[in-house]
């Protein structure tokens, strides 16, 4: 067998192995969501709920093979330790507080969410800058409704 048959076989064998790597792919119970406009719930659910929640929508074939499983089950981790919109009530004030400046600054003024690799396989998460902006104000004023700490 040629060198570069033998390296063909290994990647496959390779691949096929891989896919034998569980993954955790849950979406535990809605405890609670965020008190927002339906205007801006709409939005959140259609750009933000597939990490930021339980919600999340496991698409094939990104979450279900090997190696982009791990990578997507990684993010919705992340995304989910940073900020979960199914446990809204769960969230402190202070947490709130940095909520209303984070937010903003990432959805509006550095577009970094919804992230542009996401957007690739979700085009439809796409925010306009209208959408941006009511996202932002919405969040803006999650640290005035924030309750005082004992």
């Amino acid at each position: 067998m040629r060198r570069s048959t033998k390296i063909l076989l290994g990647l496959v064998g390779l691949l096929v192995a891989i896919q034998l790597v569980p993954v955790s792919r849950t979406n535990p119970p809605v405890e609670s969501e965020p008190p927002a406009p339906p205007e801006v719930a709409a939005l959140l659910r259609r750009a933000c709920f597939d990490c930021h929640s339980h919600r999340t929508v496991w698409a094939v074939p990104q979450a279900y093979v090997a190696p982009f499983s791990w990578l997507v089950a990684h993010d919705v981790s992340e995304a989910r330790d940073a900020m979960n919109m199914s446990r809204w009530g769960a969230i402190g004030p202070e947490m709130l507080g940095k909520l209303s400046i984070d937010i903003p600054k990432e959805v509006e003024r550095q577009k970094e969410m919804p992230p542009g690799v996401y957007l690739l396989a979700h085009p439809e998460a796409r925010l306009t800058d209208a959408e941006r902006t009511a996202i932002a104000t919405w969040a803006r004023g999650l640290g005035r409704t924030a309750p005082a700490s004992p």
